[in-house]
Parts: structure tokens; sequence; C-alpha cells
């Protein structure tokens, strides 16, 4: 599955005792309390997003430990020259005032050099406030049918209704954190998924309440013919 990127919000917080014990485990050598800059992103959550989608419980966990480490960038650039801060540790906490909210939060540090100073001051002034997380998946799950939309097709279109249930995506398991970005307020329409799940192309989703065209039997007569092709 390609790299998923999702928003997430920056959160303030403080360094005590036991936070600067892990991050002195990413340095080189121990730090202290005036040396770092720390702040919180709720990284994503196992509620339905904006483009009708959601993380599992198990896929939140998984994350937790895989973006222990991983940097914090500026607006998704891959370069050193990027790199801001780190996430030093991570963990799944409840969502305040939602019902069965679980949400991902993700605990960073920034070095107090002089270079920083001007990002310090962006976040504590909300400017810098937030942020998208890219991540790779295992399964894209129907939540209709449960066909997974990484390997395999069919014929539900996210944010349509089927017999009374709402169709979307259950971003199921993880097998990879890549890094936390941090983005110009407001966040970039961008920040949101930026794949299809690595299989077959299917007709585009309409608006919420819409419904399948005449087009998603083509589609899928389509999509069989190609498969067919793809065996010779």
């Amino acid at each position: 599955m390609e790299q998923i990127m999702k928003a997430a919000r920056l959160l303030k917080a403080e360094a005590t005792e036991e936070d600067l014990a892990l991050i002195s485990a990413q340095a080189l050598r121990a730090l202290a309390a005036e040396e770092v800059y720390t702040f919180r992103l709720a990284a994503c959550n196992n509620q339905v997003d904006r483009d009708l989608e959601r993380f599992t419980e198990r896929t939140l966990e998984a994350l937790a430990k895989l973006f222990v480490g991983r940097p914090v960038l500026l607006d998704h650039k891959w370069s050193a020259g990027s790199q801001t801060a780190r996430v030093y540790a991570a963990g799944v906490e409840e969502m305040p005032g939602v019902e069965g909210g679980q949400q991902l939060v993700l605990r960073c540090y920034m070095p107090r050099l002089q270079g920083n100073g001007d990002t310090i001051a962006a976040i504590e002034t909300g400017l810098l406030r937030e942020c998208s997380v890219g991540v790779a998946g295992e399964r894209a799950v129907c939540s209709i049918c449960g066909t997974d939309r990484a390997t395999a097709w069919c014929e539900h279109v996210k944010g349509c209704e089927y017999d009374g249930k709402l169709c979307y995506i259950e971003l199921d398991g993880a097998t990879d954190a890549y890094e936390v970005s941090m983005l110009p307020v407001p966040a970039q329409p961008a920040a949101g998924v930026v794949k299809r799940y690595g299989g077959p192309d299917g007709p585009e989703d309409p608006p919420p309440g819409g419904v399948p065209g005449a087009d998603s039997q083509d589609w899928r007569d389509e999509a069989l013919l190609e498969l067919e092709k793809n065996r010779f």
C-alpha cells in the first residue's frame, strides 16, 4: 500500500523527568530540560474522517510502536535540512468527549537551537498547530463487504449507504511509520489519503449521500478484462 497522510494536531506539553530520560535515549548524551522544547501530537484516531476512512484500534496500537524515534519534518520534505523534531514516545489515549474514541498521541521534542527559535514561536503562537502523518498500512477494508481494497475491488462506494449502513474504509494494520510533518495553518487540502490502496482503480467516489452511477458496472467489466489480460 502506498503512503497514507492524515491530519494531526499539535498539543502543548511539559517535559518531566520520565520524558527527559526517553528523550535522552534518542540522543548521544543526556539532555537537560532547558535544552529541549516538547509538544504532543494528536496524530490520528479511530473515527471516520473527512476522507470517509478510519484507523482501527489495532492499527493505532501498531503505529504507537512504529512512531518512536521517527522524525518530525516541515512540509513533508524528506531531507536532512527539514528535520526539526523527533518522536520520543507514543501511546493510544481516549479522545475527550468522544464515546469510544481512541487517538494516537505522539510525544515529540525539539532541541532549543538558534535556528529553531522561529519554529517554536510559531507553535506557541498558534501559527503551526496542524500536521499530517505519513504511514503505510496492511489493509484497506470496505465496511460493507470486507473486501481488502489494497489488493482487490468491490462495487461499494465511500459515502453511500447500503441497507442503511454507511460505506467507509477501515485502515487496518500498520507496516511502517515514515514521519510527521508540520504544515501551515490551515492544514493543506491535500493532507489526506494520497493513494488508491494499490488495488485496481475504480470509479471516483461521489460526495457523501450520493449513489453509485451507471458506470459502476462498466468499471467492473473493465477491471475484470484487465485482470484477464494480466494472466497472459
